[in-house]
């Protein structure tokens, strides 16, 4: 049987073990009141580590994007500013 993630409004998350025509909502186990089910990614124990560090990296993205400053492995110098270090400018 498959193991689902449900979510009750005021207790969190909790997971139980359902068959497929079970899966939809379940009592929350401490209160009692009705959970829905959060979809999750599925198990990904077998899948290579360099796809799994992948799909964890897009999955943090999506909540969480990465904030760069500078391009990875440039000194950021004159980059903003055309040759000679004098700023871009229209008609010159």
């Amino acid at each position: 049987m498959p193991t689902y993630e449900f979510l009750c409004e005021d207790c969190g998350s909790f997971e139980e073990r359902r068959s497929f025509e079970e899966a939809g909502e379940a009592a929350c186990p401490e209160c009692g009141a009705e959970a829905r089910r959060v979809y999750t990614m599925p198990n990904t124990k077998r899948v290579p580590a360099g796809l799994s560090k992948a799909m964890e990296r897009a999955e943090k993205s999506s909540h969480e994007p990465e904030v760069v400053r500078r391009p990875a492995g440039g000194s950021g110098k004159g980059h903003r500013h055309g040759h000679g270090g004098r700023p871009w400018s229209i008609g010159h």
